[in-house]
């Protein structure tokens, strides 16, 4: 059957969602090893992690489901959430991409003085102490603490751009497979079943 009709519609439907749940897995996954490991200590930025792969993983589920039995009501719910997901992820990864030097330089100052757990995790992980400045009554992580110490920001600044550019361009792929998603569903919902009563539409 050529590319277009019930058959290839639904396979290519299933294919995506198994790539959503492999995806919410590997999520889910990384974040437990990175707790386990004591890689990461701050509970919220793993909770945070683990918040997205099980929200992933159910709306994969959702459309899963949804395919493979032909369900209208899944397919319709699966449609509109996975288009709200695709029109904020596409505005996020714009955003990352479009930050200039100086508006990276507030939201990592700002980032920094949120989260003591994470200040001292970037801490350990750099080998660094402080922001801007090595300050001698705060507590570091560090291991040069014995010798001389540079301040973390000036680190993570050479490396923010870099960061935000892979993120915005990982968020944009996502963004547009799911965008694809979204015309793939809406393509199925309105195609009939050939297995099924040729009277019945839906």
């Amino acid at each position: 059957m050529v590319c277009g009709g019930f058959t290839c519609s639904k396979n290519s439907l299933c294919v995506l969602n198994l790539l959503y749940i492999l995806v919410s897995l590997l999520l889910i996954g990384i974040a437990a090893w990175g707790k386990t490991f004591g890689l990461v200590t701050s509970f919220s930025v793993v909770a945070g992690v683990i918040g997205v792969g099980i929200f992933l993983f159910l709306i994969a589920l959702i459309g899963l489901l949804g395919a493979i039995k032909h369900h209208q009501v899944l397919l319709f719910f699966y449609m509109i959430i996975l288009f709200l997901v695709f029109v904020v992820q596409f505005s996020i990864s714009c955003a990352s991409l479009a930050l200039n030097e100086s508006q990276q330089d507030h939201f990592l100052e700002v980032g920094w003085n949120k989260s003591v757990e994470t200040r001292g995790d970037v801490e350990g992980y750099l080998n660094c102490c402080g922001f801007n400045e090595v300050g001698l009554n705060e507590t570091c992580k560090a291991h040069c603490v014995a010798t001389k110490c540079q301040p973390c920001g000036s680190i993570l600044k050479t490396y923010a751009g870099e960061v935000l550019r892979f993120v915005g361009g990982i968020g944009l792929f996502f963004s547009f497979t799911e965008i694809l998603g979204v015309w793939l569903t809406h393509r199925y919902r309105n195609q009939k079943d050939p297995r099924a009563n040729p009277s019945a539409f839906l």
